[in-house]
């Protein structure tokens, strides 16, 4: 198994399928981003809006940080094919319960469940570490990133088009997707983590969500990759959480318009990750090739801050071309780098406490979003311009030290 993608190629029936869970991830997910405000709108006033999103998605990421890397202990123990499985069918009932709504806390409980189940990136990222070489990584990690970029176009589009119907139909398709993964996952997919590879002094201490942090701790090469990818998510977050409500609100865009442009994203992501990656990493190298991400990703940031002053349609789609590209560059850098740095019998929990990090991220991003929109809805561009450019300099003086060395 170990070496099923050099011998069968990239799009061996494994990897293949990991590829199409990604599509159907992300397909999920964004199903529902177009319709997430005019839900939360049926339970609050309309002045509380942006606050409720960024507070039931910060409900959503504290849950999969406590969670994320006990699954990926977990998958490091028992392979990585049960834990997919659970992390797909906890998303299915999470979808399905926000879906059923009637009142807040029903929306903040299926985003719970979610959370709490949400370990099916870190997972599918660990499988494909487990069969491939390190110089392969970052590529593949680029196919997986266009294949999930391929799920932003159809999602967001197909969510606002269904939102037509009723706000609550793309919700309980998104459960059906995610059910129809777990099943394919379940028909089809071999374990990547043979018996002899697996953590043999699993212990209770393992459950300890904050137990897999201290193998970053004792790294610095994993240590500067958090620390980067930290500063990454955490502006990420804040533009995610408020996408829908800036360009719903700045913009005057409906749910449609917002799912067209989310799908304008998904095929950015398709041309970065899928095509320009694997040709410029030979070149580049990841770090290179995350700092070139990480300007790109600031510029756009900056951008949609003065979209935030002076509403101009074609300042945001320039905006949102440039964060898009660099955020395509970015991400498999940073997965390929936090990978290769991991130990080959810890890559679960590595991968585990990297998703717990972005979660934790998507924590402090939405609520620091939150206040900075009431203040001004570019605001919160303005700070991701500042936190994207902090991992940019803790990326280049790590790249500088080690050159001097």
């Amino acid at each position: 198994m170990a070496t099923l993608f050099r011998n069968r190629g990239p799009m061996s029936g494994p990897f293949a399928l990991i590829t199409v869970s990604m599509f159907l991830n992300a397909l999920g997910f964004t199903i529902a981003i177009p319709v997430l405000p005019f839900l939360i709108a049926d339970y609050v006033a309309p002045d509380r809006v942006g606050v409720m999103v960024g507070v039931v998605t910060a409900i959503f990421a504290v849950c999969q940080f406590f969670a994320a890397p006990v699954l990926g202990g977990l998958s490091d123990a028992h392979g990585r094919r049960p834990v997919l499985i659970a992390s797909l069918l906890g998303s299915a009932v999470g979808f399905a319960i926000f879906g059923v709504g009637g009142a807040l806390w029903v929306l903040v409980l299926g985003r719970a469940i979610d959370g709490l189940t949400g370990g099916n990136i870190s997972t599918m990222l660990a499988y494909v570490a487990d069969v491939t070489p390190p110089q392969d990584r970052g590529r593949l990690f680029g196919i997986l990133g266009a294949a999930a970029g391929f799920g932003f176009v159809i999602g967001p589009a197909v969510g606002g088009l269904l939102a037509g119907a009723s706000l609550t139909t793309p919700i309980f398709l998104a459960a059906a997707v995610a059910v129809v993964n777990a099943g394919w996952a379940f028909l089809a997919l071999p374990e990547s983590l043979p018996p002899e590879r697996r953590t043999r002094d699993f212990r209770l201490e393992h459950l300890n969500p904050f137990a897999p942090f201290g193998l970053v701790l004792q790294s610095p090469a994993l240590l500067t990759a958090f620390a980067v990818a930290f500063c990454f998510y955490l502006a990420a977050a804040m533009l995610q959480t408020n996408f829908a409500v800036f360009t719903m609100d700045v913009l005057h865009f409906t749910p449609a318009a917002i799912g067209a442009a989310l799908g304008a994203v998904g095929v950015m992501d398709i041309v970065t990750q899928g095509v320009l990656v694997g040709r410029l990493l030979p070149m580049l190298g990841e770090e290179r090739l995350a700092q070139v991400g990480l300007v790109l990703n600031a510029a756009g940031f900056a951008l949609f801050a003065v979209l935030g002053w002076l509403p101009v349609l074609s300042l945001g789609l320039v905006a949102l071309v440039v964060y898009n590209f660099g955020d395509g560059l970015f991400q498999p850098s940073i997965g390929g780098i936090v990978a290769n740095a991991a130990p080959p019998d810890a890559q679960g929990r590595v991968q585990g406490a990297n998703q717990g990090q972005q979660s934790l991220a998507r924590v402090a991003g939405p609520l620091l979003a939150a206040a900075l929109y009431a203040v001004n809805p570019g605001a919160p561009f303005a700070a991701g311009a500042l936190a994207v450019l902090l991992g940019l300099t803790v990326l280049t003086s790590q790249v500088r030290a080690r050159a001097v060395a």
